[in-house]
């Protein structure tokens, strides 16, 4: 084989491997082209909220979702500063603030609601020294906390797809990230994440990476105690 040939041959198997690393990457990513699908190409029925608590027409579970990807599409720059005001800009943000932000289309004061159930039950919230209610909110521990008292229960399994719906809130790890569930599916009916860990695609096919789901909530505020809500006023 002759010098020319063996280089070429080196050329050409650098440029397949990068080839494949970076396809590795972008499909790692969700960014390569693909299909999504719904609840109905799968024969599931579409929940839709009992409550309207801030009665624009839209129930609150599509108002959450509807919410999260308005923040998805603003795609926030990931930082988790303390802000004197609580709130960080709407061009910066992490996890909780997806959640925040959701339940702020929907009517909903989460920073003053979770304040109040910290003053209620102060003993829940055992990984609070001192509470802070300008960053308490935006604390994933704290929200799992909230949520596994104030809203419905669900199943960790995302192949059981018919109980995923949009809306519905996720936790995983050890309180390490939180999302809200899209109305958009991968081709096994595995429902994308609308999320903010500094990713470039906000709304993605997230469950598909292994992620562990240790929470899997739904907010219905006709449960809840009347002194826990708390409509947005800002």
């Amino acid at each position: 084989m002759s010098k020319h040939v063996k280089i070429t041959l080196i050329i050409v198997s650098v440029l397949l491997i990068t080839a494949i690393a970076a396809l590795a990457v972008l499909n790692h990513y969700n960014l390569l082209p693909r299909r999504s699908y719904t609840a109905a190409d799968f024969g599931i029925e579409l929940l839709r909220g009992p409550m309207d608590f801030n009665q624009n027409g839209i129930d609150d579970y599509t108002d959450f979702l509807l919410g999260a990807r308005k923040d998805a599409e603003n795609h926030p720059t990931y930082h988790g500063r303390y802000w004197d005001n609580a709130y960080p800009p709407e061009n910066i943000g992490v996890c909780t603030d997806t959640v925040w932000r959701a339940f702020k289309a929907a009517g909903y004061d989460l920073r003053s609601m979770v304040d109040a159930d910290i003053k209620a039950r102060r003993d829940a919230y055992s990984a609070i020294e001192t509470p802070d209610n300008h960053i308490d909110f935006r604390r994933v521990g704290n929200l799992h906390v909230f949520f596994k008292a104030h809203a419905q229960t669900l199943t960790n399994d995302s192949a059981d797809i018919a109980a995923w719906q949009p809306g519905d809130i996720v936790i995983f790890g050890d309180d390490v990230h939180i999302g809200i569930v899209s109305d958009k599916r991968n081709r096994n009916g595995v429902p994308y994440i609308i999320h903010n860990g500094g990713q470039p695609n906000r709304e993605e096919d997230y469950l598909k990476r292994g992620a562990k789901v240790t929470g899997h909530y739904r907010f219905d505020a006709s449960q809840l105690p009347a002194g826990l809500l708390v409509a947005w006023e800002g």
